[in-house]
């Protein structure tokens, strides 16, 4: 499925002033842009992502948050997926408690102002949002990629994913003419990988790289983004970055 930013815009009920925006600070990008045109393209995975982030935001959190959680290298969908759904529970408890009680006022009863109290909803809230923080947006890792792609210009966040594509070609290749994940070609690859990260956007330890490899097959956008070099790719490079971790 491919579908055009406005397309995508009336399916998500997002304005495609919003698309454009939230594409400029990186939380949402199109799955494919045009060349020709500048047309932004969006697939299931911009959806699903978008689906997380309407989550957040039907919470409250604020944009920078949830791209500080949702960048992180860690970051456990799931595990957010079921957070997100008992607050969102505590809150539609709160609204039947309003709409029962504006039911009881069209009747002429008397009401307790205890109803709009909605403090055990933004308690929870709070703490949920200071534990994300903590656990997925407030990692070393973070912080430094913050800092130094804050000033990145459109042109430079191009050259730098068109910098990504081609490294993963690369291994596309190397998979390609037979070599095994541990041999030196491969581990050579693997070290210019390691190195364009920590150039680009942070410190990357063989410890977070580690953590990378594995997300690159566990995580269906990361595979499925690799994989567009040929099928196999994103698991080439997992066993590879694995044989270069050990």
């Amino acid at each position: 499925m491919k579908m055009h930013i406005r397309e995508f815009a009336r399916l998500t009920g997002v304005s495609v002033r919003t698309l454009h925006y939230y594409d400029e600070i990186g939380l949402l990008k199109p799955s494919f842009v045009d060349e020709q045109n500048g047309y932004r393209f969006y697939d299931e995975r911009c959806l699903e992502r978008m689906q997380e982030i309407l989550f957040y935001r039907e919470l409250d959190f604020p944009l920078k948050d949830i791209g500080e959680i949702m960048s992180s290298p860690d970051y456990d969908k799931q595990t957010v997926l079921k957070e997100q759904r008992r607050l969102l529970t505590l809150k539609k408890e709160r609204l039947e408690r309003l709409i029962t009680a504006l039911d009881g006022a069209m009747k002429g009863e008397n009401l307790s102002m205890n109803i709009f109290d909605n403090s055990e909803f933004e308690a929870q809230r709070e703490q949920y949002a200071k534990e994300a923080k903590e656990k997925w947006g407030s990692t070393k890792a973070y912080k430094e990629s913050a800092e130094k792609t804050k000033d990145y210009s459109k042109e430079k966040w191009s050259n730098v994913s068109e910098g990504m594509d081609a490294l993963m070609a690369e291994f596309a290749e190397c998979r390609a003419r037979g070599n095994a994940p541990e041999s030196d070609e491969a581990q050579a690859l693997v070290k210019k990988w390691q190195n364009y990260i920590t150039e680009n956007f942070y410190t990357c330890t063989k410890e977070i790289l580690a953590g990378l490899g594995k997300m690159y097959i566990a995580d269906e956008r990361f595979k499925d983004n690799i994989d567009k070099h040929g099928k196999g790719t994103a698991e080439f490079m997992c066993q590879a970055i694995g044989a270069y971790c050990r």
